[in-house]
C-alpha cells in the first residue's frame, strides 16, 4: 500500500468518525450513506476482474450520481468466500438466473435489505457488459429501493421513478478512467429534470448529454407505464408497449428485471453460503 492510500484511507476514517455512519455531506448537503456489498458469487468473474469495476462504480455514485440524487453510498468488496457485513445492502454478481434460484432482480437479503442480481454469464451470453449491469442496477437500487415510486404525467398516466432505463443501453454508457487501472464503462442515468414536462431552461436531462427532451426514450430505452385501463405496461423508445405480466420476469434483457410486484420478492441466502 502506497502512502498516498494510506493518507486516503486515514481520512475516510476521520470523516466516519466525524459524521455518522448513515450520512455523507456533500455540497454542503447531509444526504443519507448507505453500505453497499458488491458481492462475488459468480465463477464466470474472479474477485481481481470484479475490483477495477466497484472502484468505478464508486466514483460513478459519489461524484456523478450523488449530487444529482441526493443518496450517496459506500462500495465495500466482499470476495468469494466471505461474510457479508450485517445491515449492508448488496449487488451480488451471479453466473445466472439457475445459479441465483430466482428470475427477479430485485429481493430482499435475510435482514430484509434490498439486493440487486447482476446475471455476468447471461450478460456475457447476450453480449452485454456486465460492468453497465452492474451500475444500471446499483444507481435504480438507490434510487427506488422499494420499486414503488412513480411519476404522474396527466390525470390518468404514470410513469415509475426509473433513472437507467430510458437510456440504458450499452452504446450510451460512458467510460471511467482509473489512476493506474483500466476505463470501466458504466450506464448512463437520467436526472430528476428529465420527469419535469417543462425543466428549467440549460438542465441537463441525463448524465452523458444523450437526451434532448423530458421523457424521451433512446434507442435501447423504455419506460413503464401505468394507467387505471391498462394497468403496467413497458413502453420502448421503437413505441412498442407489451404488459408487465403479474410474473417474475424471465432473464436475457435490462427491461425484463424491473417492477417485480413486491408480494413477490424473495428472501435470499447469504451468497457466500451459496458456494
Amino acid at each position: 500500500m502506497s502512502l498516498w492510500e494510506k493518507i486516503l484511507g486515514y481520512l475516510r476514517q476521520l470523516v466516519d468518525l466525524l459524521f455518522p455512519p448513515s450520512l455523507v455531506v456533500q455540497g454542503g448537503i447531509i444526504m443519507p450513506r448507505i453500505t453497499v456489498a458488491v458481492v462475488n458469487a459468480s465463477s464466470v468473474l474472479t474477485d481481481k476482474q470484479i475490483t477495477p469495476v466497484i472502484q468505478a462504480l464508486q466514483v460513478q455514485v459519489s461524484t456523478h450520481f450523488a449530487p444529482v440524487w441526493g443518496t450517496d453510498a459506500q462500495l465495500i468488496q466482499v470476495l468469494q468466500g466471505q461474510k457479508v457485513p450485517a445491515g449492508a445492502w448488496q449487488l451480488v454478481i451471479l453466473d445466472d438466473s439457475d445459479t441465483a434460484g430466482a428470475l427477479g432482480y430485485h429481493d430482499l437479503t435475510s435482514e430484509g435489505y434490498p439486493i440487486g442480481k447482476v446475471f455476468a454469464g447471461t450478460d456475457m451470453k447476450y453480449g452485454n457488459l456486465w460492468s453497465v449491469t452492474a451500475s444500471h442496477e446499483l444507481l435504480e437500487m438507490l434510487g427506488d429501493a422499494d420499486i414503488n415510486l412513480t411519476v404522474q404525467v396527466d390525470d390518468t398516466t404514470f410513469i415509475a421513478y426509473e433513472n437507467c432505463d430510458a437510456c440504458e443501453d450499452d452504446s450510451l454508457g460512458y467510460f471511467i478512467l482509473l489512476k493506474n487501472g483500466p476505463k470501466v464503462k458504466v450506464s448512463d442515468f437520467v436526472t430528476p429534470a428529465w420527469f419535469m414536462a417543462n425543466p428549467p431552461a440549460g438542465a441537463k436531462l441525463d448524465f452523458a448529454g444523450h437526451i434532448s427532451q423530458p421523457f424521451q426514450l433512446l434507442p435501447g430505452g423504455y419506460i413503464g407505464v401505468w394507467t387505471p385501463q391498462g394497468g403496467w405496461t413497458q413502453k420502448t423508445a421503437e413505441g412498442d408497449t407489451k404488459a408487465i405480466k403479474g410474473s417474475r420476469a424471465h432473464v436475457g434483457s435490462r427491461r425484463e428485471r424491473r417492477r417485480t410486484p413486491r408480494h413477490q420478492w424473495l428472501l435470499s441466502a447469504d451468497p457466500a453460503a451459496q458456494g
